[in-house]
């Protein structure tokens, strides 16, 4: 900053020249560079949808599991008896099958999870019921036996969320015929949309 008088008032003038101006922008750029760097916007919201991804997927399996207690069968019984039975395993689909006691026969209806008041009707309005691909939906299945665990598996966005579960083991592929999911360790050289992490985990 530089100090003066003008000719004409011997006023005191206070200013920046165009170089000085130049340097503070410069410098407050590296700075917005480096906190964007250190925060990686993109990282954080992936990790967000993540996090969503695993609640929902929780609060479904809850929801499935207090049907079951209260129904005697799980939803996918109700809806198609014929096909299934509490023992029969049920291979993974994802969460907007009518199958899964979210959605109706459309997804602007309501499945028993819903009608059974086991679940709210906005849960229905989640992104993942509308999704064309699978990686941007959740899938339910369950291997064979009545007293085996139904799964919520999703194809995780983040980085950090992925390296968690090869470092862990906990990267499965899924089975839509029996419902099994089978560790596999091929996700650490390539992520491809064939590798989930499930809940619970």
């Amino acid at each position: 900053m530089r100090a003066g008088f003008t000719p004409t008032t011997n006023a005191l003038v206070w200013g920046f020249t165009l170089v000085e101006l130049l340097i503070v922008i410069a410098l407050i750029g590296v700075l917005v560079l480096v906190v964007l760097a250190a925060i990686n916007p993109i990282e954080q919201a992936n990790k967000a949808r993540d996090t969503r991804f695993r609640s929902d997927g929780a609060q479904l399996l809850a929801a499935v599991d207090r049907y079951f207690a209260s129904q005697s069968e799980f939803p996918w019984v109700t809806v198609d008896s014929t096909t299934y039975d509490n023992d029969d395993s049920f291979g993974y689909i994802t969460a907007a099958n009518q199958l899964v006691g979210i959605c109706g026969a459309t997804c602007s209806t309501d499945g028993v999870l819903i009608t059974n008041l086991e679940l709210k009707e906005s849960f229905r309005g989640r992104d993942y019921f509308t999704a064309t691909s699978d990686d941007k939906r959740i899938h339910i299945g369950k291997a064979a036996g009545a007293s085996t665990s139904a799964y919520a598996c999703f194809y995780p966005q983040a980085k950090s969320v992925r390296d968690k579960a090869i470092a862990e083991g906990k990267v499965y592929t899924l089975s839509t015929v029996n419902g099994t999911r089978t560790a596999t360790g091929t996700c650490d050289i390539t992520w491809t949309t064939s590798c989930y992490v499930c809940v619970p985990d």
